[in-house]
């Protein structure tokens, strides 16, 4: 499993919104080749093998991921959905998805870029009209711009992932009040 390819969020499409890190800070991209596209497709489980992509498909989707995350935020935060992300989201979810198969080892489902993008696009319209629309949260960590769905007890959930985010936080306010008793 590739480190860079987190899958903390409870749904593919805002796992794959998260693609892109620390959006208000240092902004890293973790879709840069379609190698790396197509091993998210993989790693994420919505199909089991993809056919090579290409540099257009990474540009695809990386407008796809931008749109999704565009809606996400616009639901979270109460706004109108802005039109161009509908489109791209909505066009990209016509696109016939990958079927899976029967084999005589179990399912298996390959697919092309564009209808593996139609699969987390699907997901994306799923979510965004569906039942945990109201249990939709950001991350805590103020580094962090993931949306996750929050299944938790009493929807105490603060971060994305104990592992990515919430053990950091911890730590740091640890320190800090190690440092702070240290100091009287």
């Amino acid at each position: 499993m590739n480190l860079d390819h987190v899958f903390v969020c409870g749904n593919p499409a805002l796992d794959f919104a998260a693609t892109l890190r620390a959006r208000r800070s240092a902004r890293r991209e973790t879709l840069v080749t379609p190698d790396r596209l197509d091993a998210w497709y993989v790693e994420s489980g919505l199909v089991d093998a993809v056919s090579p992509g290409r540099e257009a498909d990474v540009e695809r989707a990386r407008a796809v991921r931008e749109a999704i995350h565009r809606l996400v935020t616009a639901r979270l935060l109460g706004e109108e959905y802005d039109k161009a992300a509908l489109t791209v989201l909505n066009n990209a979810a016509r696109t016939p998805p990958a079927v899976p198969q029967l084999t005589p080892s179990g399912r298996w489902t390959q697919a092309t870029p564009d209808e593996a993008l139609s699969l987390v696009a699907r997901h994306a319209v799923e979510l965004l009209s569906g039942p945990d629309v109201p249990l939709l949260k950001e991350c805590g960590n103020p580094e962090c711009t993931r949306t996750y769905i929050d299944r938790s007890r009493g929807m105490r959930r603060q971060w994305c992932g104990m592992d990515s985010c919430g053990n950091r936080i911890k730590a740091a306010a640890y320190r800090a009040r190690k440092k702070t008793a240290a100091a009287r």
